[in-house]
């Protein structure tokens, strides 16, 4: 048996080598900080109508009660920050969706890491997690030491910013533990006040059904009519509150060809966002982020912003 320190150094080379931005580690338990601010975030309906961060609250705070017997957390970090950006006369999509859908991408990755843990420690058991379980994702990579909890609610780290994806292995060995960094957000308000919806209503608490990305994604009804107008030309998903962040000067683009986008997206102006076929959808989403809206979604939120500019 290698000692702790010999496995924790292992984790951390092959997830570098695996292409992840940063690694950090915890000691699964509950997490005794976070209970409250997810109960009041729920009680005000901050959720919307993502009924889904209603279920499994005793799992969303405590890991082993998701992975039995579990010990350490481990947060991974990916960067997708992009090299180009879409043309200015565009109707706008979220940068972490110009490639291939991030959950196929890294769940790719963490196979390989996990696979790679078993071959050199042993009978390791343990689940991953991309975004898709109840996981508070934030609230563990900045326990881990990655990062911390900024006034838009992303994780933030003074090098890279925040563009990047967060992902976890939840294992039944023991580690060492890394300890939580200090907030670097100080005075600033520049996401709060830049935010086109105003959703973000108070330092660090952020109403998601007022946000651009839960109309955009995750709202199936119609498009709320006192918010024509405020959607900043965003037709999947929002950017804002991360372009303004100071931290984001840091962002460098990212590595991974899979995030490339289709050449297509960059040069999409507006008339032919409005002319969108399915052909073109197909070609230019091919396995991305965006067919969670399907094409249906994606017009009624392209209608919404063209005729909230009559």
């Amino acid at each position: 048996m290698l000692p702790k320190s010999e496995y924790t150094s292992f984790i951390k080379s092959e997830a570098k080598r695996l292409g992840f931005l940063s690694c950090g580690i915890s000691k699964a338990g509950f997490l005794e900080e976070e209970a409250p601010r997810l109960e009041n975030w729920l009680n005000h309906r901050h959720h919307g109508q993502m009924s889904y961060m209603e279920n499994h609250f005793d799992k969303r705070l405590d890991p082993t009660k998701l992975v039995e017997g579990s010990k350490s957390v481990i947060s991974l970090l990916l960067n997708y920050f992009p090299s180009e950006t879409q043309t200015a006369d565009s109707y706008k999509i979220s940068k972490y969706a110009y490639g291939k859908d991030y959950h196929f991408v890294i769940k790719d990755k963490l196979k390989e890491l996990l696979y790679s843990i078993r071959h050199e420690i042993g009978d390791v058991d343990g689940r991953a997690f991309v975004d898709s379980a109840p996981v508070l994702d934030k609230a563990w990579a900045a326990k881990s030491g990655l990062g911390w909890i900024g006034k838009h609610s992303n994780l933030l780290t003074k090098q890279t910013g925040s563009f990047y994806f967060i992902a976890e292995l939840i294992l039944d060995l023991d580690l060492e533990y890394d300890h939580k960094v200090t907030d670097h957000c100080g005075s600033c308000t520049a996401c709060i006040d830049a935010c086109p919806t105003e959703a973000i209503v108070a330092p660090y608490v952020v109403d998601g059904s007022k946000c651009i990305s839960y109309f955009t994604i995750e709202l199936k009804d119609n498009l709320p009519m006192e918010m024509k107008g405020k959607f900043d030309d965003w037709a999947f998903g929002c950017d804002v509150c991360q372009d303004v962040c100071p931290w984001n000067r840091f962002s460098k683009a990212h590595n991974e060809p899979l995030f490339n986008p289709q050449p297509e997206l960059l040069s999409m102006s507006k008339k032919d966002w409005e002319e969108i076929t399915e052909d073109t959808f197909r070609k230019v989403f091919k396995d991305s982020a965006v067919k969670r809206t399907k094409l249906e979604g994606l017009k009624r939120n392209i209608k919404f912003l063209g005729d909230a500019s009559l």
